[in-house]
């Protein structure tokens, strides 16, 4: 049942209050058409809890901003929403059109520095890979009453292909409730080829001022983590909490192999104590084994990256030395299931901190 104002109520104690559910929950679709937003397009989620955010349909479905009564939960870049015609592939050219937000995707079968592989394509892949600027098909929103929860769907598919190439499909679904501070994405990645092909696939979510301030603490357990230059293992004194703005641009990328807990779930949070405000990630991590970390704490771009998938963001070659690079075979179908939330007040950073424990007694039963 839905809680909402500080009450529980029933299906019908709500519909008896309001002439439209819109009132509490709906998903409003929209054309951009100016500038570089031009076929990017909108799905903009409101719910009464207080958490809201935008999707793109014409960008992969990627969760673009969120807020939370208010509170921007994520950094928003200088370009903003970029459609995907206006993709620039070469080097690192691919920041033109990133507009930070909630999630962006990478893959599907690259993420990383651009990078020559010479296993399989022999040809440089762009930045982080191209999922993120392939538009939707088949979109979908859907929305309606499951016994007494209401519930709102947004699906859609995204085909990566090239003659003679690859030729994967991932099929996702981002679902909300109404009452609830969090959403859930399940995405299904199917190769339709007839032949392997990498499964790279990493979520690039990316909070942002006033959730990233001086002291926002990072809360995760891991049995190893390590630095992205000379791969040495680092504690949680060098990743732990987030600096202020600085006035010299640098950049840190941490690579954590989490603990799950007796459920095979992995718990991550972000934490701002000063606020009262966390953002949390749980998922299987027999489906995302990896987080990856990077702090770019620079003045006007002052951001954070958490960013759980199945594979490190350091491209290729990396993943293959640390036996991380996965395939999927012709026909074979892979799921990725990620659960987003809002930690309202310091009562539930302090509850979600005691599961994130749980991790270290169920973590270290399945090294």
């Amino acid at each position: 049942m839905p809680k909402l104002f500080g009450r529980t109520f029933t299906r019908r104690q709500l519909l008896d209050r309001v002439g439209d559910i819109s009132q509490l929950m709906h998903a409003r679709r929209a054309e951009l058409t100016e500038g570089f937003a031009r076929g990017a397009d909108l799905i903009e989620v409101f719910n009464a809890s207080g958490f809201n955010f935008s999707v793109l349909p014409g960008r992969a479905l990627d969760i673009s901003s969120a807020h939370f009564k208010g509170q921007s939960l994520c950094f928003r870049s200088g370009p903003g929403d970029v459609g995907p015609a206006f993709y620039e592939p070469e080097g690192f050219k691919w920041g033109r059109g990133w507009f930070g937000g909630l999630v962006t995707t990478c893959g599907m079968d690259f993420v990383g520095h651009p990078e020559v592989d010479p296993e399989v394509e022999n040809v440089e892949m762009p930045l982080h890979g191209r999922l993120s600027y392939i538009p939707a098909k088949n979109v979908g929103v859907e929305a309606g009453w499951e016994g007494e929860d209401y519930v709102l769907r947004i699906r859609g598919q995204m085909r990566q292909s090239e003659v003679f190439m690859e030729n994967l499909e991932m099929t996702r679904e981002i679902r909300a409730v109404l009452g609830e501070n969090r959403l859930q994405i399940c995405d299904r990645v199917e190769n339709l080829a007839a032949d392997p092909s990498p499964l790279m696939v990493v979520y690039h979510c990316n909070p942002g001022f006033p959730l990233l301030d001086q002291g926002t603490r990072l809360v995760l357990h891991s049995r190893k983590s390590t630095e992205w230059q000379q791969d040495a293992e680092v504690s949680t004194s060098d990743y732990a909490v987030a600096k202020g703005p600085q006035a010299t641009a640098h950049d840190d990328v941490y690579v954590h192999r989490p603990l799950a807990d007796r459920q095979g779930k992995v718990h991550v949070g972000l934490l701002n104590d000063k606020l009262g405000l966390g953002l949390y990630w749980k998922f299987k991590r027999s489906e995302i084994p990896v987080v990856n970390q990077w702090q770019h704490f620079h003045k006007g771009t002052y951001v954070t990256g958490i960013e759980p998938g199945n594979c490190s963001v350091l491209g290729r070659a990396w993943n293959r030395k640390h036996k991380t690079l996965e395939y999927i075979e012709p026909g074979e179908v892979r799921e990725f299931n990620i659960e987003i939330g809002v930690l309202d007040g310091a009562a539930e950073m302090r509850a979600f901190e005691r599961e994130v424990k749980k991790g270290i007694v169920g973590g270290k039963k399945r090294k």
